[in-house]
């Protein structure tokens, strides 16, 4: 089911963002302030960058957490599934998810 969308209002690096989204405002805000943490620890890291060069090396750097996040679950599904292939023979005939008859 769609949640329908709200307006959270958000601030990262002091600026005031008003967004419109279907996640919850508390998932909005915890978004938004995981960014604007990123951004200052990479700005934390130097003293002469400039606050849009951080922001895209936040963006790369949390686009990098997302891909190794979808990486790992790709990795525990074919290992779930292999898993499941390997229990279903010894489990009952009833229990294997066949169709009556079937061998």
């Amino acid at each position: 089911m769609i949640e329908p969308k709200s307006v959270v209002k958000v601030r990262i690096m002091g600026e005031e963002y008003t967004l419109r989204t279907e996640a919850s405002p508390e998932h909005t805000r915890l978004v938004a302030e995981h960014v604007d943490r990123t951004i200052r620890t990479i700005l934390s890291g130097s003293s002469t960058m400039e606050t849009h060069k951080a922001a895209i090396l936040a963006a790369l750097q949390l686009t990098d957490e997302l891909f190794r996040e979808r990486s790992a679950i790709d990795g525990l599904t074919a290992d779930l599934r292999q898993l499941a292939s390997d229990i279903r023979p010894l489990l009952p005939p009833a229990k294997r998810g066949e169709e009556p008859g079937a061998a």
